[in-house]
């Protein structure tokens, strides 16, 4: 764990007490189909309307603060531990399953995990070929006929899925896998770079790095063997949590069709929660991880800010790259691997080695109870048994804390990635309507409200740091989002697109908070919601925020949630009624 003394950049701990408001009911518009699409032209012409709604939709609320004055501004969330003090590390870099914990469970009924993988790729009951020959007629779009699976994915090249599947199958026959993670498929969200794949963020353009690289954090899993079979689909440029994209196709929730799969990292949750693959890469700048983990039962980790290299792809001050995983130990492979040191002059180059720590520590939830308290009663409720579980099982201590401007704080973190993306983006034109009209409203933040929102971040991070200098272990839970999903209301709206700004904000109550600050945040299943419509039942995660850079105690607290899965959750861990079973697939040579 970091601590002021052995970090650079710690946020000085100070408190800023605030009487919990809750906030009036959202009135942003909602609009679809051709109404959208005549209106963002409209908007995205009129300066008058667009500072209409930039004001409708509470971007002022800033102003009327007045302890932001005894703040300065903070435009960097890093906290970086310095490595020469760090605590000693366990240094391994899973050459072999020493130390791997097992999913609870029969693994026939269960999400295969890396071990399941690499177990049987040993034993040659089962090869990387053979399994990459299995998956890619159910994702390839470049088909006569592809499958509703392939939604998922906006590309995937056959030459080199099978090229990296043979090299890994011929390591395992010679005895020399690389480790855990050799011949284990992977995918990756369209966010990034990966030589071979043109890079569009899920767009109609062309954004590839000239250079022809792979991003940092996804070469680790590639130096481990991991076979990459694809980059996943996302929201159009991220901007979003539904994941609805007419450019390339919607996919829909892996538990129930009828819901979205969550952004805007849904491709790579989609695969997951689906059983195609037990690990996939997502970016995560407003709970873009964590969310389409929620929606589609998976395992997520949004890490520190800056703790994971995604160069050469840029990134702002409040997104980092992560792992969607299956099982936890799916998760702990897959971060550990892709948050090594990284030499190109990142931050993360300043960082230890992230494996695990032998500290032992206090086990403490801080609950934050009138914030909690919003979600929907499926959601309070599964999360509470949770929690209550936590308490009686294994003996944690849950601290009632407070933390201000819960909610002008999401609205400066809204301000901060729309204008960060809209200075990556300042021809908005070729964009799909709800992400030109979004980002036609946000260019309006004057420059003065930019600012009150950094300093929003620094009350924040030192209201934070004070609570963890008082609870120096405490994991901050909440749901993952207050809502079991997001429906789809209308069958035109994956064609055309929607805005539903009010319903956004909801499902991002909670994962903003993160982000912002820079701290990890870690999301798992805990339950099940009966569904609006259609058939399946929605699932429902549980979240844990730590300080900056404990990863580890969040590693750990999501294996004691498997537990709470595999012992206490009644039904125990769903799997989709037609969950892909892998392992069962024939391959085309077979």
């Amino acid at each position: 764990m970091s601590n002021a003394p052995d970090s650079l950049g710690y946020p000085v701990a100070k408190a800023t007490e605030v009487e919990y408001k809750s906030p009036k009911a959202a009135s942003n518009p909602i609009v679809r189909g051709l109404p959208l699409s005549i209106g963002a032209s409209i908007i995205a012409s009129s300066s008058i309307l667009q500072n209409y709604l930039w004001t409708n939709a509470g971007f002022d609320v800033l102003r009327s603060i007045p302890q932001l004055r005894d703040f300065s501004a903070r435009h960097d969330p890093t906290v970086t531990p310095i490595a020469s003090t760090a605590a000693p590390q366990v240094t391994s870099n899973f050459a072999n399953a020493d130390g791997l914990r097992e999913p609870p469970g029969d693994i026939k009924h269960r999400f295969y995990s890396v071990l399941d993988y690499h177990k049987a790729y040993l034993a040659g009951t089962l090869t990387p070929t053979a399994v990459a020959q299995s998956l890619l007629p159910l994702i390839r779009k470049d088909v006569a006929s592809p499958t509703k699976h392939s939604i998922a994915f906006i590309d995937t090249k056959v030459e080199l899925v099978l090229k990296a599947a043979e090299a890994s199958t011929l390591r395992y026959k010679e005895g020399k896998p690389l480790g855990v993670l050799d011949g284990v498929p992977v995918a990756v969200k369209d966010e990034v770079e990966l030589s071979g794949y043109r890079t569009t963020l899920g767009s109609v353009r062309d954004y590839t790095n000239k250079d022809g690289l792979t991003s940092s954090c996804i070469e680790k899993w590639i130096e481990h063997g991991a076979v990459v079979i694809g980059k996943t689909n996302m929201h159009e440029i991220g901007m979003d949590t539904t994941n609805n994209n007419p450019n390339w196709g919607t996919p829909r929730n892996p538990y129930n069709e009828n819901y979205y799969t969550g952004g805007s990292s849904g491709g790579s949750g989609y695969c997951v929660g689906k059983g195609l693959i037990p690990i996939a890469h997502g970016v995560d700048g407003g709970g873009s991880v964590r969310l389409p983990a929620s929606f589609c039962g998976a395992f997520g980790l949004k890490p520190s800010h800056s703790r994971v290299s995604s160069y050469p792809t840029g990134t702002s001050s409040v997104t980092v790259s992560g792992p969607i995983a299956a099982n936890m130990v799916d998760l702990e492979v897959a971060f550990r691997v892709m948050a090594a040191p990284d030499p190109h002059g990142n931050l993360n180059a300043s960082f230890p080695l992230a494996y695990p720590s032998q500290q032992p520590r206090k086990k403490i939830l801080g609950v934050y109870k009138p914030w909690s308290d919003r979600a929907e009663e499926s959601v309070r409720l599964a999360c509470q048994r949770a929690v209550d579980w936590y308490i009686t099982r294994l003996g944690y201590e849950v601290v009632d804390i407070n933390i201000p401007y819960v909610h002008e704080g999401q609205t400066a973190h809204a301000m901060t990635i729309l204008n960060e993306q809209l200075s990556d983006f300042p021809d908005i034109s070729f964009l799909t309507a709800p992400n030109k009209l979004l980002l036609s409203v946000a260019s309006k933040t004057p420059a003065t409200d930019f600012v009150l929102a950094q300093k929003m971040r620094n009350l924040l991070m030192q209201h934070l740091a004070s609570l963890f200098k008082t609870y120096p272990d405490m994991i901050i839970v909440t749901p993952t989002t207050p809502k079991a999903g997001w429906h789809i209301e209308a069958e035109g709206d994956l064609k055309h697109g929607v805005t539903d700004a009010n319903q956004t904000l909801q499902n991002m109550e909670y994962v903003w908070l993160a982000n912002f600050c820079g701290l990890p945040g870690l999301t798992f299943p805990v339950g099940y919601a009966e569904p609006k419509g259609g058939e399946g039942r929605v699932p429902i995660g549980l979240m844990g925020q730590a300080v900056w850079n404990n990863e580890n105690a969040l590693i750990e607290w999501g294996y004691e949630g498997e537990r709470y899965i595999a012992e206490a959750l009644e039904g125990g861990r769903q799997i989709p009624n037609d969950w892909v079973d892998v392992f069962a697939l024939e391959s085309p040579s077979e």
